[in-house]
């Protein structure tokens, strides 16, 4: 769910209105669906609409797939703030054994400024506290810094839940919200572009002569306040992923992101010539019409809301022209969004942005 881009600059992307009708409020598999067989909507000079499960038509071969291979965690766990029930969401750890958190009311809003003020105390499962030291970024108080009594892996072993947000009225099991790659856990939501991938998708990927690659990304949460900045976010890609890429690239091959998240590691680890080197760390990088991507040919995404900050990335990789074309057709043609609804698959279109 998470990326790491900039407010969006273009009015379009502020602006456009998103029907109720068009939130994916389920699984496609409690639809009736396969994962790979929700829609496809593939853009660049033209649009054609597909089924995920058909992603192998749309690839060449020699082309290279980047995925990301982070888990998600079971990162919501309940708790009280004085003796107000409340929703702790677990974001990420840092370096000096703090976690970043966002509080939330069991109605899913964030808590106002009023609520939350450092050395606050929140009560977790048994004798588990959380104390707030700080909020974490500059000019923004929706996520703070935490110190637990408890390591929070285990609280959310045992008494986690999936982020969920007021689209997804009920409550799904954590395999809703697993994809293929994931093998690291770290992610506070879904990186979700990966879910429709199945193992048939990724056999004939492969059998076609598309490769696959991994990065890993820790996605934070998101929905984040007006004008707060991009959250910094734990990434890595290992040698052998920045020498594939590089080797594709020198070879005439695209490179394709399985989403913002693997997006946002690649051009993190890039250069100013767009070469990829062994990278690894925090990344605060903001991709952007005036930051282009370097690397990425092809993203692989689902579907974000008016004001999101991901819309900006996408337009760093396909332009704006291309982007916006998509989204009205998307809505024209009824897809579905949010972590459980369609997917696009866009490149960059005829230059004409």
């Amino acid at each position: 769910m998470s990326g790491g881009a900039a407010t969006p600059s273009a009015a379009w992307a502020r602006t456009f209105e998103l029907p109720d009708r068009h939130s994916a409020d389920s699984p496609p598999e409690a639809r009736g669906l396969a994962r790979d067989d929700v829609r496809l909507l593939v853009a660049g000079d033209r649009s054609t609409h597909a089924r995920f499960r058909e992603l192998p038509r749309y690839l060449r071969s020699g082309d290279l797939v980047v995925v990301n291979n982070s888990a998600t965690t079971s990162a919501a766990v309940d708790a009280t703030l004085a003796d107000l029930p409340i929703t702790l969401h677990f974001a990420t750890w840092l370096d000096d054994g703090g976690w970043v958190v966002e509080v939330r009311t069991r109605e899913r809003t964030p808590l106002t400024d009023r609520e939350l003020r450092a050395g606050a105390v929140l009560e977790l499962a048994g004798e588990a506290r959380a104390t707030l030291r700080e909020p974490w970024l500059p000019g923004a108080r929706r996520l703070w810094i935490a110190d637990v009594t408890v390591d929070p892996r285990i609280l959310m072993g045992e008494h986690g839940r999936p982020i969920t947000y007021s689209y997804v009225p009920r409550r799904w099991s954590p395999s809703y919200y697993t994809t293929v790659f994931g093998r690291i856990p770290g992610s506070a939501e879904m990186p979700s572009a990966a879910r429709p991938f199945t193992h048939d998708v990724v056999l004939d990927l492969v059998t076609s002569g598309v490769s696959l690659a991994p990065v890993t990304l820790h996605t934070g949460v998101s929905s984040p306040e007006a004008g707060e900045p991009p959250s910094p976010e734990r990434f890595a890609v290992p040698a052998a992923t920045a020498r594939l890429v590089n080797d594709t690239k020198s070879a005439g091959g695209r490179i394709v992101a399985v989403g913002t998240t693997v997006t946002r590691a690649l051009e993190s680890a890039a250069d100013a010539d767009g070469r990829v080197r062994p990278a690894g760390g925090w990344t605060e990088l903001v991709l952007a019409a005036n930051r282009p991507a370097r690397v990425v040919d092809g993203l692989i995404t689902g579907w974000h809301a008016p004001g999101a900050s991901h819309l900006d990335l996408l337009v760093a990789v396909a332009g704006e022209t291309t982007v916006r074309r998509a989204y009205t057709e998307a809505l024209d043609t009824g897809y579905l969004w949010h972590e459980f609804g369609d997917s696009a698959l866009l490149f960059r279109g005829d230059g004409r942005d």
